[in-house]
């Protein structure tokens, strides 16, 4: 009736995991903002560094998921190859990353000097998804 599945699962497992997992903290973090969005003085009101920090790693957990479970669901690189692993890392990492250094940020200003780890992280990652599918994986 219907055609077999292409795959019997994710090319990337690790990924699928840190994919749905970082879509799940990022409903379980809206929760807490949406019970005090409407409020004016909200962290500090909104047009706030704190607050708009704050969401943008809300928003980070929903993104980096949905990014996480694209490569997860990825036929390239393909599997075993070590540009899928190392991009498999770079992504699981910087779907973690990311919004802690944002969450953390909102907490302490100073934090906002990690930018660059999450950022690395990703930018590789994109890199050794590109190499790998050059390469076919051999």
């Amino acid at each position: 009736m219907f055609p077999p599945p292409l795959h019997a699962g994710p090319t990337h497992p690790l990924n699928w995991f840190f994919g749905w997992s970082l879509l799940l903290a990022a409903f379980l973090t809206g929760i807490p903002l949406g019970l005090r969005f409407h409020l004016d003085e909200f962290m500090g009101g909104y047009a706030s560094f704190r607050r708009r920090v704050v969401r943008l790693g809300h928003i980070a957990l929903a993104a980096l998921g949905m990014v996480n479970l694209l490569f997860a669901l990825s036929p390239w690189p393909i599997a075993g190859h070590w540009t899928t692993h190392a991009a498999s890392a770079g992504f699981a990492t910087g779907g973690i990353a990311m919004p802690t250094v944002c969450f953390l940020t909102g907490w302490r200003a100073g934090f906002r000097r990690l930018f660059f780890i999450p950022v690395v992280c990703l930018v590789a990652a994109v890199a050794f998804t590109l190499l790998g599918s050059l390469v076919g994986g051999t």
